[in-house]
């Protein structure tokens, strides 16, 4: 099915039927969306498969609620809204119900007995395809079908059982969670709904400020389905390297602020909240093994604790609002758009005395995709998804960016260097042109590393003692240097870290003497 691109010329519907509550939840660009969606209904065939972007918080059920309440009105025949959580079944059946739709859930204990005196159903896509497979339920009158959270491919199983109703998907990113089965061959055009910018300047959404911490993701393995592994994930984010990194960016930017952490994989999440816990802050972790009553209590109290922190996977990055929520962080890598976009979402959402909220990257995400609420041409990306994520930048290349930064803390022991960084890349450019061996870029960053300490030292052991400090800029220059010459494996990187460690303290204490003196003009001083 190719997607066609038009236009629109705003039709104007009479909301005038609606009543008093339901005109006041819809906002301006909520109506025109509807009137869009209603000029298609009337101009378009009656198998006609729509999609409908708008980012989370924007009030994608509300919209859709409003259209299934003024369909029926207008039409002879009935809806069927779909799912993929239970959680969005209540949720959009609750809504539903305010906006005075009477409505049937489907679910696996629903007694279909009385399903003619309903016009409107709301089903899971497992339940309704078991039921329909079974033919259980009647759907021959059903003229319009929504799918919530479209870019889910469960759903398109479903679609042959409704060649001759109206399908309109709606989501926050219109990009398939398989790349092998394309959004636009299954929907013939794509509207394009209000800009995360637009919603934060007119204060329908907070304004994200992120901080992103550079990650080593080589290690990280790509699964069938396009993402990383959740093996290589753990095996990456249980380390004591990554989990220190979690805590020191969290008492960083997060402390004290109710907080989301989301982890790829119940060991990371385990681990994340034993280290928290034994930190001695308030945590608990949540993931799909969750019975309903620990589901309930864990919510309740991450609802009631001002500084609660909850780590957790997957569960809460659909069908859960927490407006309080002040802080995401992101301890993991993802290569899925929408997963972004759904784990910073949930931070999104408004209250009176809220406008901003820290997003935390430690998985490179910000560097792969770019800010939350960047530009993005969402009509380009629905046309040509391969393209967008061919396009994507790949984590050597990502890395091959960073740059070491010390720790303001760290930074402050070195406040007598102008400079404290050192090029590997530059430098190994150099020595090739220069027809050296690699090793002496190696031998030239442990003079420079040397050259910092005893610019901040009085004396050796001061030298020695700032040398400690440098683990991080060490490992981070060592795979730096292991990429520019192609030996990455883990004995030997181990290797080549302590034995950096080992001939900068040995330097050292060769060398102090006479690098004081270059340095400071003057021999060490030595005490009676």
């Amino acid at each position: 099915m190719q997607p066609y691109f038009r236009d629109h010329m705003t039709k104007k519907l009479d909301i005038s039927v609606l009543d008093k509550r339901s005109d006041k939840e819809l906002y301006s660009y909520q109506k025109g969306a509807i009137n869009k969606i209603f000029t298609l209904f009337d101009e378009e065939r009656e198998d006609y498969h729509l999609l409908y972007q708008l980012p989370t918080g924007g009030g994608k059920t509300v919209i859709f609620s409003q259209i299934v309440r003024q369909y029926l009105k207008n039409h002879q025949k009935k809806v069927l809204v779909m799912t993929h959580r239970i959680e969005l079944c209540k949720q959009t059946s609750n809504m539903l119900t305010e906006f005075g739709v009477v409505n049937k859930v489907v679910n696996s204990t629903a007694n279909l007995d009385d399903q003619q005196d309903f016009s409107c159903f709301v089903a899971m896509v497992e339940t309704l395809n078991n039921r329909l497979n079974d033919e259980q339920l009647d759907i021959s009158d059903v003229g319009l079908v929504i799918i919530d959270e479209a870019h889910y491919n469960s759903f398109t199983k479903l679609f042959k059982f409704f060649d001759k109703s109206f399908i309109l998907g709606v989501t926050a990113t219109p990009l398939s969670s398989n790349i092998k089965l394309p959004m636009n061959d299954n929907y013939d055009e794509l509207i394009v709904g209000e800009t995360i910018e637009s919603l934060i300047e007119n204060e329908f959404l907070a304004q994200a400020q992120t901080f992103s911490y550079n990650v080593g993701l080589t290690s990280l393995e790509v699964g069938a389905n396009g993402d990383y592994t959740v093996k290589s994930s753990e095996d990456l984010y249980t380390t004591s390297d990554m989990l220190s990194k979690l805590m020191q960016a969290y008492e960083e930017r997060s402390k004290g602020k109710k907080t989301l952490i989301f982890n790829n994989g119940i060991n990371t999440s385990l681990y994340v909240y034993d280290a928290f816990k034994h930190a001695g802050y308030p945590i608990m972790h949540l993931d799909n093994t969750a019975t309903k009553k620990q589901r309930k209590f864990i919510l309740k109290w991450f609802k009631e604790t001002p500084d609660a922190i909850l780590t957790s996977v997957s569960i809460l990055t659909t069908g859960f609002d927490e407006p309080t929520v002040g802080s995401i962080i992101l301890n993991r890598a993802t290569k899925s758009l929408t997963l972004y976009y759904q784990m910073i979402g949930r931070g999104s959402r408004i209250l009176n005395n809220k406008s901003t909220f820290d997003v935390i990257d430690l998985g490179n995400n910000f560097h792969r995709f770019g800010p939350w609420g960047a530009d993005l041409d969402w009509q380009a990306i629905f046309r040509s998804p391969n393209y967008y994520l061919e396009n994507l930048l790949d984590d050597n290349e990502i890395e091959s960016y960073f740059k070491y930064e010390m720790p303001e803390a760290l930074r402050a022991e070195f406040a007598k260097s102008e400079d404290v960084s050192f090029d590997i890349k530059k430098a190994y450019i150099a020595s090739v042109k220069a027809g050296e061996t690699s090793k002496v870029i190696l031998e030239r960053s442990i003079h420079q590393h040397a050259t910092i300490c005893i610019e901040n030292s009085e004396d050796i052991f001061d030298a020695l003692g700032l040398a400690k400090m440098l683990g991080e800029d060490i490992d981070f220059r060592i795979e730096r240097y292991s990429k520019c010459i192609s030996k990455s494996t883990h004995n030997f990187l181990t290797w080549l870290k302590n034995d950096y460690r080992l001939k900068l303290r040995s330097y050292l204490r060769e060398n102090f003497d006479t690098l004081f003196e270059e340095i400071h003009g003057h021999a060490p001083i030595e005490e009676d």
